[in-house]
């Protein structure tokens, strides 16, 4: 299995209805989806960017991922996603190339996807997401 291509780029940001104003001013759209997840305790708004999306996340409560990373490293790129045709199968082969996974299983995650983390030390200080439509 191969990665498919850049599924989105993920923004970490303090203030979501600020940014929302401000990337709906940037890219000339509003956005087209908005969805908690709470598993994550994060809020996720999608752009459409040409081809490619850009996702906003805010925290939903100071314990999630997201607040954390916004207290350590402040607003900003948060991950890069990859679509993949077969998540388990890059999971293995991934595990098996020495990467770090950060679940052994794929998560529910937003816009209907499976979703698995890979360390970002593992990639030049980029949190990575594998992600792959649930009805694939």
């Amino acid at each position: 299995m191969a990665l498919l291509f850049v599924e989105h780029i993920g923004i970490a940001v303090a203030h979501l209805e600020e940014a929302v104003t401000r990337y709906t001013k940037l890219l000339g759209v509003p956005p087209y989806a908005e969805e908690e997840v709470p598993s994550e305790g994060v809020k996720t708004v999608f752009f459409r960017c040409g081809s490619h999306k850009i996702e906003l996340l805010g925290a939903l409560h100071q314990n999630s991922p997201i607040a954390k990373f916004l207290a350590k490293r402040g607003e900003g790129v948060h991950h890069i996603a990859y679509r993949s045709s077969d998540i388990r199968a890059d999971m293995v082969r991934l595990k098996n190339e020495g990467f770090q996974l950060l679940s052994e299983e794929p998560r529910p995650g937003a816009e209907n996807m499976w979703v698995c983390f890979v360390h970002p030390r593992d990639c030049q200080g980029v949190l990575t997401e594998l992600c792959q439509p649930r009805e694939e």
